[in-house]
């Protein structure tokens, strides 16, 4: 069995036991909660300092990284778009739900493991390149395009002045623990310091269960979502984001000449499915929280097979 094939198996295993253990109600839907909170405020946090703040990244410059995940994700943001608005007839305001659901990966509960399992400490290095820049792009671009379907559905009334958008966002980007992850562990980095050894063990020890905690959070979550109607745009959605995203990727790195690594990372975090913040998005805008849901859901089951898929391609193509 290739390697790729035991770490998918390992990773939406802990994602189905997740869902069965809420299943079943071996354990309460707030239990699940408090679990991701920790996967979201500690472990990952500090497992993203780390990475930064020890990682050789010796795969390069994550320029190229950067252009070919983004214009993946701009080519199916603006697909699913299009799909919702022209061919079901939705309001601009579900046109945003669908974009952030389409190229949104969960590159954090399902991508961190993930990348892990599949390539060690230098696919998690590479991915840590990736989410560096992916939250704070993929907050402005979801605040910014709500605030245009506000005005573009006629709920001009509820939308923001451009101050208090800058500083919302603002406020929002340097209070997410995962962002204050990120820029500690770069500081740590530019200033040539090394973690102590106590604390590195302390920060090893939480950043460890990161990945296992996370996908059995996933899991539980999934079925706090479940799939709540508008089945044929869920699976327009999915479409888009199991196939069309990872296919960008693939062609953009073969175009660019993306070394073979990172052109692997680009292809696999593309390939992921849609994680809760589409269903955040979709909770804040008022608009599309079933079609958010139904693909979130329907996406995780399915990128169980479309996801070894595309790194058997990237395989044999790279």
């Amino acid at each position: 069995m290739p390697p790729f094939i035991e770490t998918i198996l390992v990773v939406f295993a802990l994602i189905a036991i997740g869902f069965v253990a809420a299943r079943l109600r071996l354990i309460r839907a707030e239990t699940g909660d408090g679990l991701a909170d920790f996967v979201f405020t500690i472990a990952v946090p500090l497992l993203l300092f780390r990475t930064l703040a020890t990682a050789s990244f010796d795969h390069g410059a994550p320029w190229m990284l950067w252009v070919t995940y983004f214009t993946a994700i701009l080519v199916t943001w603006t697909s699913a778009h299009l799909v919702i608005r022209t061919g079901f007839g939705r309001d601009a305001r579900s046109g945003v739900v669908a974009g952030v659901t389409a190229g949104f990966s969960n590159l954090v509960l399902v991508g961190v493991p993930f990348m892990t399992g599949l390539y060690g400490d230098d696919g998690l290095a590479a991915l840590a390149q990736i989410v560096s820049i992916h939250l704070p792009i993929m907050m402005a671009a979801s605040i910014i395009l709500y605030q245009w379907a506000l005005r573009r559905d006629g709920a001009a009334e509820k939308s923001e002045s451009v101050s208090e958008l800058v500083l919302g966002f603002l406020k929002q980007l340097f209070s997410n623990p995962l962002i204050i992850g990120i820029l500690g562990g770069s500081a740590m980095r530019l200033s040539g310091l090394t973690i102590p050894v106590v604390a590195d063990r302390v920060i090893a020890s939480l950043a460890g269960v990161a990945g296992p905690v996370a996908l059995f959070a996933m899991g539980v979550s999934l079925f706090g979502y479940g799939i709540r109607g508008q089945v044929r745009q869920a699976l327009s959605l999915v479409a888009l984001k199991l196939f069309m995203m990872p296919a960008v990727a693939l062609l953009m790195a073969l175009m660019l000449g993306l070394p073979e690594f990172q052109a692997k990372i680009a292809v696999a975090a593309a390939s992921l499915p849609a994680g809760v913040n589409s269903w955040l998005i979709a909770n804040r805008l008022g608009t599309g929280q079933r079609l958010a849901a139904t693909s979130m859901t329907i996406g995780t089951a399915l990128a169980a097979l479309t996801t070894g898929v595309w790194l058997a391609i990237a395989e044999a193509v790279l």
